[in-house]
């Protein structure tokens, strides 16, 4: 697999009769939920059709950020930075997280403008940031070449390394209690008397009471197969991993470039806007669910239609749960990376950053990032399946925030007061007429 090398989890041998809850999807969020379950007690079973991190918990830039979030997630986020805090102490490992903050370039008057505007958002949380003027910007930066008119600076902000985090996760959960099937494909969920009962794994049957689909960029897939309808499309990343080299330890996003220092000493490098989208038929299904945000992001996109639309359109969404599933004959979203993205982000940083000139570049890989109609992640029961809940669709966002997104999971599992009002999150706004509202956040 071109794809970073992921700290290796050993699944379990033995396939339990019965439990609690089954957990779909090894990422960061299906970890977190399994660990504080597990933790409360409950007889928990993760299934990974896969391996443990594979997908884009590993391949995303690893950061821990609450700055230029989404409104809506701010409140979740700032109880994710108090989460990561202790974390590694939690979990007996190391992650990697350490809090160096995170620079936000601005180009021009708008750009400040709209972080000033965004400053207001997080007033009342434990958080610091602030406005950067040029000699600031210049004085954390010596010797750029971004011309950067200011800066949003969140020192509170940070970072971690995503080819340890998950894995380290789901060896806490199994500390307590926990099984760690790997892969193991849950093929669908069977209900009695309208309530979720089993789930079907290639492996065979786990009888529980309730089923967390945490399934990243394959949960509507899932959901297509259970009459249930979920917005979803998947967009692709670029990033550049780096040799040992001297430099900030700040991460930075300005136009043309995005870094963050990692623990080996090289960079994550990746393009500050640039994705790849593929022309693929779940594009046309939710077109009119997606067209407020192709109309805010199109500049980001680069559309590409290729050999995914067929890929995509030979899968089977209506499978019988005793014949093999799509998600047993593809085990792990390995996209090709967009070399010419990759480098071009690479030469703007070269070129505005002198520092990085002798940059070596050690490894390409891409990821499919899972996105949603407003960007803002589902965590939610579904109403129509009791004992089904989702918790998917975070759109680039679901590493830092992935380990309070696990315990508001946790919490509408066991029925608790949440940590964090869902509203923002639920499933049925995309069936119940709400407004899909797009707002400020990267």
């Amino acid at each position: 697999m071109p794809g970073p090398r992921v700290v290796p989890v050993h699944g379990d041998e033995v396939l339990p009769k019965r439990v609690d809850v089954v957990v779909i999807g090894g990422g960061i969020i299906g970890t977190t939920t399994a660990l504080e379950l597990a933790e409360q007690g409950l007889r928990v079973a993760l299934c990974e059709k896969g391996q443990i991190g594979h997908e884009q918990s590993s391949r995303n830039w690893g950061w821990v950020r609450i700055s230029r979030r989404d409104p809506r997630e701010i409140p979740l986020m700032a109880q994710a930075l108090s989460i990561w805090q202790s974390l590694d102490q939690r979990i007996e490992a190391d992650t990697g997280y350490t809090r160096a903050g995170i620079v936000f370039a601005c180009h021009n008057q708008e750009q400040i403008d709209q972080n000033q505007q965004w400053l207001q958002q997080v007033q009342g949380y434990p958080v610091t940031s602030k406005m950067l003027d040029a000699g600031q910007f210049n004085q954390k930066f010596p010797d750029n070449r971004i011309g950067a008119v200011g800066a949003l600076y969140t020192p509170e902000d940070g970072r971690a390394e995503p080819q340890k985090v998950a894995p380290a996760i789901a060896e806490a959960a199994r500390r307590n209690g926990a099984f760690i099937l790997t892969e193991c494909a849950v093929r669908g969920v069977e209900t009695s008397a309208g309530h979720v009962s089993s789930v079907i794994t290639e492996r065979g049957e786990i009888a529980c009471q309730s089923v967390v689909l945490a399934g990243g960029a394959w949960s509507s897939l899932f959901t297509s197969r259970h009459d249930l309808r979920l917005p979803q499309l998947k967009v692709i990343n670029s990033v550049i991993r780096t040799a040992p080299l001297e430099g900030p330890t700040e991460a930075l996003w300005c136009h043309g470039f995005a870094i963050r220092k990692r623990q080996d000493g090289g960079y994550t490098v990746a393009s500050g806007h640039e994705n790849l989208s593929d022309l693929v038929p779940d594009a046309f299904r939710y077109a009119r669910d997606f067209l407020p945000a192709l109309k805010s992001e199109w500049r980001s996109l680069r559309f590409r239609l290729g050999s995914r639309f067929l890929d995509e359109a030979r899968l089977d969404r209506r499978w019988k749960m005793d014949r093999a599933s799509p998600f047993e004959y593809c085990r792990v979203l390995d996209p090709i990376p967009s070399y010419a993205m990759a480098d071009r982000a690479l030469a703007h940083l070269q070129q505005h950053l002198p520092a990085f000139q002798p940059a070596k570049v050690a490894q390409y890989w891409a990821g499919c990032i899972d996105v949603v109609p407003d960007a803002v992640p589902v965590i939610s029961a579904v109403d129509s399946k009791p004992g089904f809940f989702i918790a998917t669709g975070f759109s680039g966002h679901g590493f830092g925030i992935g380990p309070a997104a696990g315990r508001l999971m946790a919490d509408l599992v066991l029925g608790r007061s949440p940590i964090v009002d869902p509203h923002a999150f639920r499933y049925s706004r995309f069936s119940d007429g709400s407004k899909i509202e797009i707002l400020s956040g990267v």
